[in-house]
């Protein structure tokens, strides 16, 4: 195996020297990157800083303890991931959690991986990274996602690619984002009194005060997640014969337009319009496989 021309103290060197490392990008970046990505550094505390795009935000004080104990007496046995920002400042990629328990072990450096990463990079390795090791909640699963589509114009696709993740999972997540105006469902989904399954059937009634209502039942009771699906479909049934009627009652213009919705998605949809020219357009669909064709109609 040929021997890298970076060795570890030339890597040492390079770290702190801003010049020569900035060199050593513009001449083999390829290289540089990957001894970086596997040579474990320690680096002062005091240099590392929290990164505000970190999906987690919530972090339980009892069990930072329990890990600053165990840092106490058995060091770090998992290095964080930074990303470089100057010669003495490095921004949290994944490891928030460790720097934090690190600090109320009164540890004076960590080791740490170091990575050199656009903006894009570095959140989408925050993400990953955080997703696969730290047991995000799912709203802040939810939030991350909603991030990347937001800031980088990813579609569900580009998303399901760059996580590894099917695209009908992200369009799970992505739904809940819906909860923004939601207080306490969102609050239910952060403090884990609702699971991704309660929510995502949740997500699925329109109605605010029904949903909420519903969602109140689920922490009241300890319903399922079958349980609640149950409920929302006695819901749903019960208003069949009412949407049924104001479909009936569409004029002969819209129910032509709604006739070609009907025929674009491959599934019945439901045009709704009050005088005023306001409304809804409802589609509807029976699994995760019946999601993900009308989405391909969508990219198409």
């Amino acid at each position: 195996m040929a021997k890298s021309k970076f060795d570890t103290g030339g890597i040492k060197a390079l770290l702190g020297n801003p010049r020569q490392l900035e060199k050593a990008v513009q001449e083999n970046p390829q290289e540089l990157v990957r001894e970086l990505a596997t040579m474990v550094a320690m680096i002062p505390i005091e240099q590392i800083k929290s990164n505000s795009g970190q999906p987690r935000k919530a972090f339980a004080g009892e069990a930072l303890e329990e890990l600053a104990s165990s840092i106490r007496a058995h060091g770090i046995i998992q290095p964080i991931t930074v990303r470089r920002l100057h010669d003495k400042e490095y921004q949290i990629i994944s490891g928030e959690r460790r720097f934090r328990a690190s600090q109320i072990a009164g540890l004076a450096e960590m080791p740490a991986y170091i990575r050199l990463a656009n903006d894009q990079e570095l959140l989408e390795m925050a993400l990953i990274e955080n997703i696969q090791r730290e047991d995000l909640n799912a709203w802040e699963i939810a939030v991350s996602y909603g991030r990347l589509a937001e800031e980088f114009k990813l579609t569900h696709e580009n998303l399901s690619d760059r996580v590894g993740k099917q695209r009908s999972t992200i369009s799970n997540y992505l739904r809940l984002l819906k909860f923004e105006g939601d207080p306490d469902i969102k609050q239910g989904l952060i403090d884990n009194k609702i699971s991704m399954g309660h929510a995502r059937a949740l997500a699925g009634v329109d109605d605010y005060a029904t949903r909420n209502s519903l969602y109140q039942q689920i922490v009241d009771q300890d319903l399922s997640v079958r349980a609640i699906e149950v409920l929302i479909a006695s819901y749903q049934e019960s208003r069949k014969p009412k949407e049924e009627k104001k479909e009936a009652n569409l004029p002969q213009h819209l129910r032509e337009i709604q006739d070609k919705f009907n025929a674009f998605f491959g599934t019945k949809t439901q045009l709704k319009r009050d005088e005023k020219g306001k409304g809804q357009l409802l589609i509807k669909f029976s699994n995760d496989a019946d999601l993900n064709r009308l989405i391909d109609a969508i990219d198409r």
